[in-house]
C-alpha cells in the first residue's frame, strides 16, 4: 500500500521507521514549490551499519516528478529506515513511497 508524506523544511525527516515492514518498489518525488527548485538528499540508515543515500544534493526544478525505481531495501525490524532532507526552510516536496 501507497503511503503518502507532504514534506518541508530544512530538518532531516524520517519517511519509513526499520520495523516498519513496508515493501518499497518505487519512490515518486514532487516538487510541489510554486518558485524555488529544490535539493534532495534521501537516504537508508541502519544502527551500527551506517548511512547509504539513494538520492545526493539531486535538484528537482519547480513543478517536475522524480520516479526512483531503484528503491529496494529491507524494512524489517533492525534493519534500514528511510530518511529525506530538503535543502531550504520553505522548500515543500510531496513523497509517494509504493
Amino acid at each position: 500500500m501507497a503511503q503518502y508524506f507532504n514534506i518541508t523544511g530544512v530538518l532531516t525527516q524520517e519517511l519509513l521507521a526499520a520495523g516498519d515492514n513496508v515493501s518499497v518498489s518505487n519512490i515518486q518525488l514532487v516538487n510541489t514549490h510554486t518558485t524555488d527548485s529544490v535539493t534532495i538528499d534521501m537516504f537508508i540508515e541502519k544502527k551500527l551499519t551506517g548511512t547509504f543515500y539513494l538520492l545526493k544534493r539531486v535538484e528537482l526544478p519547480i513543478g517536475t516528478t522524480l520516479v526512483y525505481d531503484s528503491a529496494k531495501f529491507s524494512n524489517r525490524v533492525g534493519e534500514f529506515g528511510l530518511y529525506i532532507k530538503l535543502n531550504a526552510a520553505d522548500s515543500v516536496v510531496d513523497v509517494i513511497v509504493n
